[in-house]
């Protein structure tokens, strides 16, 4: 029977572990012995120099999900593989993850790549630079913060009376 197990890599090294089993596998002809290798991640969008740049994220750094049938072969192929330190389990023992777990993980990344979030976080009354539009290299303070459209309400300065402006969180930067 073939279960989920989690194996523990360098970190950054993630993809990487994942493609050399993958070719390790076809040339040694086990492909019927593991089902699936995942690195789940989900996008998001960070706010770099004004600009919206979407990247990918782990959910897990560190791990490579493996659904596979365990044997003695398969443990220490994957684990001679470089930048690979081991299973998650008791020392010399992987312990397989729960269906439960599992399906929560896929829940997570299906959410995940259906809403890509924005890393950057404002609050209220932080201090911020207009970077585009008609009100760039204004400094103003954060009034309101709209998450769910990535939108600010920030009060500027103009003409010695602070007047209010909607922007985009890529419009601004932090001071």
């Amino acid at each position: 029977m073939k279960n989920w197990y989690i194996v523990q890599t360098f970190s950054g090294f993630e993809h990487k572990v994942a493609e050399i089993l993958k070719d390790t596998l076809k040339r040694k002809e086990l492909n019927d012995k593991i089902e699936d290798v995942l690195v789940p991640t989900h996008e998001v969008t960070e706010v770099r120099r004004g600009k919206r740049i979407q990247s990918n994220k782990k959910y897990f750094p560190s791990y490579v999900l493996v659904k596979m049938e365990m044997n003695k072969e398969l443990y220490h192929m994957i684990k001679n593989i470089q930048k690979v330190t081991g299973f998650l389990g008791l020392t010399g023992t992987p312990i397989p993850v729960s269906e439960k777990e599992i399906d929560k993980i896929m829940g997570r990344i299906k959410e995940g790549s259906l809403l890509p979030k924005t890393q950057i976080s404002f609050d209220i009354g932080e201090q911020v630079k207009v970077c585009e539009g008609p009100f760039a290299s204004f400094s103003g303070l954060v009034e309101e913060v709209d998450e769910e459209r990535s939108r600010l309400k920030v009060s500027v300065s103009i003409f010695g009376r602070p007047t209010p402006i909607d922007l985009e969180y890529s419009q601004v930067e932090k001071n």
